[in-house]
């Protein structure tokens, strides 16, 4: 007489060695291709010019434009003034100036004031934050003219530090804002015993809150930095030669003559490339940043 064994059926949520089971994500592979074909739309435009960068003007200039056509890179000669007399280096210069120091600006006045507005909230503060955030909302050619007349009565005109000024007030809301979401995830109790031990205002910033929020100071750091960067209508309206930046100096190639489709794309990547190293940089912050207080 042979023995008849039971044997349990085999939950669904586990393998037959009892391992839980993985719940099948479906749709995995559709949202990958998704993914991938929208990065592809983004980078596709930058491949592009970077492309025609290294292409003659005759070239550049072909209908339907042509993939392998000879590279040179006598685009970027003339970007850097070899053999015309040109010399981009100081739009450049006026370019890092006014970016890296309205954002050293920016982060110098928007920590203390982010930090009043989480860790010790000051009363009514969400009107203070929609009153930050309503500057945003203002156009900047519907402020342009009295700026302009400003400028002009105080002589300012065509002076890389009025356009310092105007990018710190331009960057300043969206900083506080930034940075008021990453310090409100600091813990109260750091601060606590920080105060137990006899620490100021200044310290705790310094040595307490500035390291936890790191990743934080670095995202508000660089999106000022390329807002700063790329900022074209106010240096276009108050600077003419000495004040001169980079995107204003990118304008000088569309001439009556035409435009000079390779150069300008030849001057655009080398404008581009610090925020692009910038960028790359900081990745690693700047996603941690960016994702703070995301997951609760």
């Amino acid at each position: 007489m042979s023995s008849v064994t039971d044997v349990a059926p085999v939950p669904a949520t586990r393998t037959a060695e009892g391992a839980p089971r993985r719940p099948r994500k479906r749709g995995g592979a559709l949202l990958g291709l998704a993914a991938w074909v929208i990065g592809l739309l983004f980078v596709l435009p930058v491949l592009w010019m970077v492309l025609t960068s290294f292409h003659s003007e005759e070239a550049a200039a072909t209908n339907p434009p042509s993939v392998f056509a000879p590279l040179t890179v006598e685009g970027y000669r003339t970007f850097f003034g070899v053999g015309t007399g040109t010399n981009p280096w100081p739009s450049l210069l006026n370019s890092a100036t006014a970016s890296i120091v309205s954002t050293v600006l920016v982060l110098l006045l928007a920590i203390p004031a982010a930090y009043a507005l989480s860790i010790r909230p000051v009363r009514k503060w969400t009107d203070v934050m929609f009153f930050f955030l309503s500057t945003r909302m203002l156009p900047v050619v519907a402020g342009i003219l009295p700026i302009y007349l400003f400028a002009q009565w105080s002589g300012l005109l065509d002076n890389i530090w009025l356009l310092v000024v105007l990018y710190t007030s331009m960057n300043l809301p969206i900083a506080v804002w930034m940075m008021r979401s990453f310090l409100a995830e600091v813990p109260v109790e750091i601060l606590e015993a920080a105060a137990m031990d006899g620490a100021g205002l200044l310290r705790t910033l310094r040595q307490v809150v500035a390291p936890i929020v790191l990743p934080g100071i670095a995202a508000t750091s660089l999106i000022c930095f390329i807002f700063s960067w790329n900022e074209l209508l106010l240096a276009r309206t108050l600077t003419g030669t000495r004040a001169l930046t980079a995107p204003v100096y990118l304008t000088g190639f569309v001439t009556s003559q035409g435009l000079f489709l390779a150069q300008m794309c030849a001057a655009a990547f080398v404008v581009s490339l610090p925020v692009l190293i910038a960028g790359f940089a900081a990745q690693d912050k700047l996603v941690q940043g960016l994702s703070l207080g995301a997951v609760k």
